[in-house]
């Protein structure tokens, strides 16, 4: 009976001490976001303000979202096993893709109710708005600060998180500025405008999130690898090598690169031999540090690359 290795692929991040720092931020910033948002609740009640009812709906979903990002660290690091052999590690971005549907949603919603506002204006105590929403502003401040330390930016769960935090600050910007403004010159109308301001920015700060997370599950060739300069780089090193096709390229949780292609050799002897020359190019050359290689000595087909011109006329007919 021979023994079954599985991989643990998370190995190639090489930051598994970053990701333990990281999750210690966000869990206590899902603390203090929880915690504080009772405060913003009673405050949005008492003064009557959509701004700041609306940045305490933003940082419940917050808490939330933060706890989620937290669960992604705890569940990314299970090793792999034979029904999940890349592991937990994909986690974290199916997190910061929840996290950023989440944002969109809850910009959607302060935009409605903006409108109610808007339509049918309500008093706003601006004292009891200015006193919670400084408050909470300092807060945000410290908590983005502490989350944006040492940040990784392809760890888009970690963005996902930043983005919440980002945004709860912008909401406390807005709260604080609304309660002058009233305070100033009565005009409550300023409260449910600057929530769609806000609400803009959660829509601005949502879509890369988004747009990234869903690349890379959608297992999108990762940003700064081309498969073209590849394949013509492998030929270019190794003569031996009439042909590269096949190849795939993706990423499991954004920092980490993982290849696969298949190589024709020009002659058979010694044909093995060029699969660690082929990893070694791919490491040295191309930052790729995990690649599965197989040598084909069928003829070469329609589907196979001797250059970069052939790669490319490829990818433009499937």
């Amino acid at each position: 009976m021979s023994d079954l290795h599985i991989h643990n692929h998370e190995d190639h991040s090489h930051s598994i001490s970053g990701h333990y720092g990281a999750q210690k931020r966000i869990g206590f910033a899902a603390l203090v976001t929880f915690a504080f948002m009772i405060a913003e609740v009673i405050g949005g009640l008492v003064s009557g303000s959509l701004a700041l009812l609306a940045d305490a709906a933003h940082m419940l979903t917050d808490a939330g979202s933060l706890a989620l990002a937290f669960a992604g660290y705890m569940i990314a690091r299970r090793p792999a096993d034979l029904h999940r052999t890349f592991g937990f590690a994909r986690f974290k971005v199916l997190a910061a893709f929840v996290n950023g549907l989440l944002l969109v949603a809850l910009g959607v919603w302060i935009v409605v109710e903006a409108i109610h506002r808007i339509l049918e204006p309500q008093p706003v105590l601006s004292g009891v708005l200015f006193v919670v929403a400084v408050l909470g502003l300092l807060i945000n401040v410290g908590l983005f600060f502490m989350l944006h330390a040492d940040h990784n930016h392809d760890d888009v769960n970690m963005s996902g998180a930043i983005a919440h935090v980002l945004g709860d600050l912008m909401g406390s910007v807005a709260a604080v500025t609304a309660a002058i403004v009233i305070w100033l010159t009565g005009w409550t109308l300023i409260d449910p405008i600057l929530s769609v301001a806000v609400a803009g920015l959660l829509f601005w700060s949502a879509i890369p999130i988004i747009r990234k997370s869903s690349h890379i599950l959608l297992q999108g060739t990762p940003k700064g690898i081309d498969l073209p300069a590849i394949a013509q780089g492998v030929i270019a090193h190794i003569p031996a090598i009439r042909a590269v096709h096949h190849i795939h390229a993706w990423t499991l949780t954004g920092e980490d690169r993982l290849i696969t292609l298949h190589i024709v050799p020009h002659e058979r002897k010694n044909a093995m031999d060029l699969i660690p020359e082929v990893r070694r190019i791919l490491e040295s050359e191309f930052d790729i540090d995990h690649a599965t290689i197989e040598l084909d000595l069928e003829p070469l087909d329609e589907c196979d690359f001797p250059s970069v011109d052939r790669l490319a006329a490829h990818d433009h007919h499937h």
